[in-house]
Order: structure tokens, then sequence, then C-alpha cells
């Protein structure tokens, strides 16, 4: 080592350290780690730390550039060498992506909300930030990295004090926004969740039902006096658009309060057709969802979505709608509405759930459970008689070979079953 002159945390650029100019002009802007290091022979070291790309070229002016044998290139000369950055962190799980580096224990625990993960986990609190490490190390929320201690996108995503610590996951922070009609044309008021989804999950479905109105005639099979929509749907929608999010993917969760509905979204499309929610479960964050589910934040692998349904159905509100719009998923839930007021699109959709439900259930739907369902009289079995009808014609039911071969007592199931 022969050393340099240069000091890389007393340079400037102008009047700004150069350290800052080249991370503000850096997109993302990365956690970048300058040192100036003396040796013990005497030798200086000027040493820039890159963390390598998470999931997408960083730019510098907008502008990304790539290194091809001793030259340095703009990146967008070569799209096949560009692609493959994009992709680079696909498949790599949040307990191996490190959302800050070189902390000490004290660090840790000042970032980290410890309280709330003993909390609900229901163990005791080790007695010292030793034990606490330890059990964060055997979680993955902690690794042990070149310089200190690392915190992992799975370790902060849980249990940050503070997101806006972490740069990589500045924007994975929960938004909820309130407009005031039924289009996105004036807001009344928006709320940005900062903490990690368990330590603010209670604060932020508190949040959200506060918003919604009560007092709403939502059917015959509840009281007057209840919230609009069903809080235990609202709470498993809202764990199911952290949980099932898709990391690489740009933009918030998200949910959106219309005086019609609440539509409740993530980045990502799901792994499995939305016709399959309420039979199949399948996860693109297994740590994630393992880790809330034994805090008690989410539910026991594929019993969900039964509930969601479930208690839609309970409070006789249109069906559950789920949608894919180019790299989100959204789920609607709508203010309630009688039978005819509902077009043939929901009316079968709400078909559908109720023989999904009533499957997984070991149980089968009938034109006297759909009836149930809807509110039907008995004396009007031909309504729901040409929603069924509708549905099979969908492809979406089909009749139980195994049952009765009366009409008036035939059985349907889903398409799958």
């Amino acid at each position: 080592m022969v050393g340099t002159s240069f000091y890389a945390k007393e340079m400037k650029k102008g009047n700004e350290e150069l350290e800052m100019w080249l991370v503000n002009r850096l997109s993302p802007r990365i956690d970048l780690e300058v040192y100036d290091l003396k040796m013990e022979s005497g030798v200086h070291l000027a040493v820039y730390r890159i963390p390598a790309t998470n999931n997408r070229p960083v730019a510098f002016l907008n502008k990304s550039y790539i290194r091809i044998g001793t030259l340095t290139k703009l990146l967008m000369g070569y799209s096949e060498k560009e692609a493959k950055l994009w992709k680079m962190s696909n498949n790599k799980p949040l307990s191996k992506r490190i959302a800050k580096s070189g902390l000490s224990a004290t660090d840790v625990v000042s970032k980290l909300s410890v309280q709330t993960y003993f909390d609900l986990m229901n163990i005791p609190m080790p007695q010292n930030s030793d034990g606490v490490i330890e059990r964060f190390i055997q979680e993955k929320f902690v690794v042990r990295g070149e310089v200190g201690l690392d915190v992992t996108e799975l370790g902060a995503l849980v249990l940050a004090k503070n997101l806006n610590d972490f740069d990589s996951l500045i924007r994975k922070q929960l938004r909820i926004i309130v407009y005031k009609g039924k289009n996105k044309i004036e807001t009344i008021r928006e709320y940005q969740g900062s903490k990690g989804y368990a330590v603010g999950f209670a604060e932020y479905l508190d949040w959200i039902n506060g918003q919604l109105p009560a007092n709403e005639e939502i059917g015959r099979a509840l009281r007057k006096d209840v919230r609009m929509y069903p809080e235990i749907a609202i709470r498993e929608l809202l764990a199911n658009a952290l949980i099932h999010q898709d990391f690489d993917e740009r933009g918030f969760p998200m949910v959106e309060i219309y005086s019609d509905r609440i539509e409740i979204s993530n980045p990502g499309l799901p792994l499995i057709s939305v016709e399959r929610f309420i039979d199949e479960y399948v996860s693109r964050n297994d740590m994630l969802a393992d880790i809330l589910r034994r805090m008690g934040i989410c539910e026991e692998k594929g019993s969900d979505m039964d509930k969601v349904i479930f208690n839609n159905e309970l409070y006789q509100l249109p069906p559950v709608d789920i949608q894919t719009q180019e790299n989100r998923t959204i789920a609607k839930l709508y203010t309630y509405k009688p039978l005819k007021s509902l077009n043939k699109q929901e009316k079968v959709r709400a078909c559908y759930q109720h023989a999904c439900l009533k499957y997984v259930s070991n149980e089968k739907m009938t034109n006297q459970t759909l009836r149930e369902r809807f509110g039907i009289d008995d004396h009007n079995y031909s309504t729901a008689s040409r929603i069924i009808k509708d549905a099979v014609d969908a492809k979406l039911l089909k009749e139980d070979d195994t049952g009765s071969k009366s009409r008036r007592f035939v059985s349907y199931l889903p398409f799958w079953a």
C-alpha cells in the first residue's frame, strides 16, 4: 500500500461535502459508505464501500453506466445486461437482503423495536443486548457482517421503529388515503405508516377503521349500529397486502378509502390465479408470513380469505373484487347494495365465492344456501336459479354429479373442485 493524499471525508464539491454531493445525485440513494483510514505504517487510505445493486441499476444524474472490459459505457446501449440487473434479486429472500450494515448492538436496538418483538411473541426479554442480538440472529433479523452487525430487510420490515432509517425500504411504507367521493379528484386526508409492519399494524388498523362510517344499513343479518365493512376482512386483506407484495416492484402498499368502497393493494402480481385465492395459498415471502403469523398478526396459511368472504357474506355486501392491474394486485370491498342494484358480473362473482366458501367448509352450495347469502325470500327461488345458471354458463360452477338427481335439491361446486 502506497496510500493517497486524497481525504474522502474532507473533500468538497463547491460548498457541499463530496460524499453528500454524490449520494444526492444517485438514484436510488444507495447506502454508500466512505472511510478515511490511517494504517499502522502511517499510510493513509480513502475507501468507498459500495453495496451491490439490489434490484435495479443505480443511476448517476439519471444515467446508468456499466463496465465492459476496461471501458465504462452507458448501460442503455446494452439491454441484455440491463435486464439481468433488474432481475438480479428476484429470488433473493428478505433475510438475505441487507437494509443497514456496520451497526453496533446498541445501534440495532435503537432502530428495531425490541419490546414489540418480545411482547408479540409472548416470551421474556433477555437481560442484556447480547441476548437480544442472538435472538434476532436466530430470526434472521440480523446477521454478522464484515464490520459489525447488519440488519436484514426482513428485520427492518417487521420491527423498524422508522422505515425511513432504511433507504431500500422507504417506499414500502403503508400509505392510506381517504377521498371525498368515488374517485381520486379530492383527497380529504392521508396517512403514511413509517413503522415496521408488526410495530405499526394495530395502529394502522385503528386509523383505517376510524375513517370508516358506522350506523349504515347493511342488510338483514346485522344491526344497523355497526361499521360499514367487517373489521376482520380489512385486517386480513391488509395483512395479505403487506405479506404478499413483490419487494422487487416499485410502489407502496396502499389503502384507498372512497365513499362507496375501500381498495387495499400491493405492488406485484399474485403467484396464483385470483379465482383460487380462497382455496390455494402460495407466498413469495414465506419468512415474512411465518413471523407475522407467529406474532398473531395474520392467520394460518389459507384461512385468511375464507374469513374475508365469510364476513363479507355475513354483512350481505357485494362480492369482494380482486383485480390485477399492470404490476399491482387490488382487493376491493364495497358498501352495501341491495341485490337488485348488483350487476350480472357482481352476482356471478358472489355466487362463485359462495360456492368456494361452502366447498372449503366441506359443504356444498345449493339454491337455498345462495338465497340465504343474498337474503332472497324462499318464494323467489327462481331469482337464485338464474344467478346459478349464469355462473355455470361462465364456467365458474359445475353441478355436483354425486348429489341428488332432483333439480330441486341439486348442489354445485367451484369449477376446480
